[in-house]
């Protein structure tokens, strides 16, 4: 169990933590405005192509929904915008034809990664000062983060706020 620490330096550092959390973000998003832009893709539809390449094959419209947070019928045009730009192919499920599945477009995919490594091909490098305990607290501050925006994209849809 971690030790909590009340007082001002725990204000200050928590003060701090939202400072340097709003400015990571704030720099990721225009990052991948950037990169979005240099491969001529919105931002929405780059990080739908990340979380397909993730999903680890082809998925329906639905899922597709599901992870990125859009309605069906937003889901739907985010798909028509990766097909246009030659990035996903809809394809019937062989086990049920009835079904559509979305599929990522493996050269298309392979080009955006040497995109990528280009770009961030020293992120590790960032890490090699940090021992093992470090990286799973960073691992695990990201799965929490991830699960607490999730959840905060939820009430925002909902209205609850």
């Amino acid at each position: 169990m971690v030790q909590v620490e009340g007082g001002a330096a725990r204000e200050r550092l928590l003060e701090e933590l939202g400072t340097v959390s709003r400015r990571y973000m704030a720099s990721y998003a225009l990052f991948n405005q950037a990169f979005a832009d240099h491969l001529g893709l919105h931002p929405t539809d780059l990080q739908c192509l990340n979380l397909l390449a993730l999903e680890g094959g082809p998925v329906t419209t639905g899922r597709v929904a599901e992870l990125t947070g859009l309605t069906t019928g937003s889901a739907t045009r985010l798909v028509d915008r990766l097909e246009r730009a030659g990035y996903a192919v809809r394809e019937r499920d062989v086990a049920d034809r009835r079904r559509v599945l979305v599929a990522t477009v493996p050269e298309k995919l392979a080009e955006l990664t040497r995109v990528w490594d280009r770009l961030g091909g020293g992120y590790n490098a960032l890490f090699d000062d940090l021992g093992d305990g470090q990286l799973a607290l960073i691992i695990e501050h990201m799965r929490r983060t991830t699960r607490f925006s999730a959840e905060q994209v939820e009430r925002l849809r909902s209205g609850d706020v």
